[in-house]
């Protein structure tokens, strides 16, 4: 690639800026935790704003609810839609926070390469009714059909369908209202180049372009990477944030494995697919919020199609991201850039998207133009879009997958891919496809797993 950032890298059309990909920021101390590592803080270089709404939940009949502000602003819009769910959502959110005490504050920065690690949560997990996936949490808190399919869409934000990924995942809810939900001013680009800036800094070398081919093994013991042309970087300690799966069975030999890595790469479960759609307008839309949940006629189904019978159905839901509601530099004056992001199955589903990509295209532009962004289809300026063989192609994801492997129980701690590279000496893993899993906060928790692993240097 030739700038940082993979999927948080920035797209630049016909004077229209878009984030690749990340643009939700939830967790802003890790940030500032980071760049302390450094003497250095996170908010002299990067400016994050906080959002309200967090999220605007735009449904089939025209309905819509607010989510994010304070808990009052919250409850009084729970009420409009169905109060007895006021006390149901007081409920679930403290049951969020007892998992986020546990699932992110205690466990999302803790190795789990060794089973009897995580045989020792599995009481507190249990406790946390760890068994019970994302929409049975919230369905036991809340009685109306919209609130129930509202508060369990955040699996999707990290490649999960609700209806199956764990309700450890709930700790999200709290995680929001603790911390709030932000924007980087200057987008989620800002704080790669930021990331980038502090590398630099530390003196350390930064090659774009360049494709790593295969992690260089001797007996056992990770020596290095060979790149695609075929030159070998040596190394003491070879740390690895390509899609794990990827990693696993295109850049190690299966013969250097454990066989746990060999079985969790047969048996892996991958996230879905992603159909991301960039463009820009002609005039503004100030009554759209900065992040808009565009949801569909059908819920469960629709998601039974993505994830399970790998079909591409007439219908959709969509989440839509307008920077310029928060910040104007990413359109020309008198113009908002927009990126569209739809569900799609993977392409195990084998989808031939040459075909599919300007339908759904068409598609999605429709239905926003009847529903939230009138006359689109005369205002719609420099689009493009990205389908899964992009993602497969550009960020080396295995089956196109926006997510890696999917955040079910049997693919998390443990059974997830290791920090700690299962059978090969001084490799490890960070990234979407090891632990804690897919999301911003995921990424750099992996990266704290790493700090805990990784052994210091002995003094020269």
């Amino acid at each position: 690639m030739p700038c940082l950032g993979g999927r948080g890298q920035v797209f630049e059309k016909g004077g229209f800026r878009h984030d690749a990909g990340p643009t939700v920021i939830t967790a802003p101390f890790l940030f500032e935790e980071l760049f302390a590592l450094f003497g250095e803080r996170f908010s002299d270089h990067v400016d994050l704003v906080p959002l309200k709404p967090w999220y605007r939940f735009h449904f089939s009949d025209g309905d819509h609810f607010d989510y994010g502000g304070t808990l009052e602003e919250t409850l009084q819009e729970i009420a409009r839609i169905e109060p007895r769910d006021c006390d149901g959502y007081r409920a679930l959110l403290a049951h969020s926070q007892r998992i986020y005490d546990i699932g992110f504050t205690k466990l999302s920065a803790q190795p789990f390469d060794s089973f009897p690690t995580m045989m020792r949560q599995v009481p507190a997990l249990v406790g946390l009714r760890n068994y019970e996936t994302v929409w049975q949490m919230v369905s036991r808190h809340l009685k109306s059909e919209k609130l129930r399919q509202a508060f369990s869409i955040q699996p999707l934000l990290v490649g999960g369908n609700p209806f199956d990924t764990t309700s450890i995942y709930g700790l999200i809810h709290y995680l929001e209202r603790a911390h709030g939900v932000h924007f980087a001013m200057g987008g989620t680009g800002a704080i790669t180049q930021a990331f980038g800036s502090l590398m630099e800094r530390q003196g350390i070398e930064i090659r774009l372009n360049t494709t790593v081919r295969a992690v260089h093994i001797e007996d056992g013991v990770a020596k290095g990477a060979v790149l695609a042309d075929g030159e070998v970087l040596r190394a003491d300690v070879v740390v690895a944030n390509a899609d794990a799966a990827h990693l696993y069975s295109h850049m190690i030999p299966a013969a250097d494995q454990a066989v746990s890595a060999r079985l969790k790469l047969a048996a892996a479960h991958y996230s879905m697919g992603l159909f991301v759609l960039y463009f820009g307008t002609t005039r503004t839309y100030p009554d759209v919020a900065h992040h808009t949940i565009w949801m569909g006629p059908r819920y469960r189904e629709l998601l039974e199609d993505i994830f399970h019978h790998k079909k591409l159905a007439e219908d959709f839901s969509l989440y839509l991201h307008r920077p310029t509601a928060t910040d104007p530099s990413f359109a020309p004056a008198g113009c908002d850039s927009f990126y569209v992001l739809c569900p799609v199955p993977n392409l195990q589903a084998r989808i031939d998207w040459e075909v599919e990509g300007p339908r759904l295209r068409d598609r999605i532009v429709a239905a926003l133009e009847r529903t939230i962004l009138p006359d689109l289809s005369s205002s719609i300026t420099a689009d493009f879009f990205k389908t899964p063989e992009d993602f497969k192609s550009d960020y080396l994801s295995v089956h196109g997958a926006g997510f890696s492997v999917a955040p079910l129980f049997r693919q998390s701690a443990w059974f997830r891919f290791h920090n700690r590279a299962e059978g090969i000496k001084n490799l490890f893993l960070a990234g979407a496809g090891t632990h804690p899993g897919a999301g911003l906060p995921g990424v750099i928790c992996s990266a704290k797993v790493l700090d805990s692993l990784i052994p210091t240097p002995a003094p020269l």
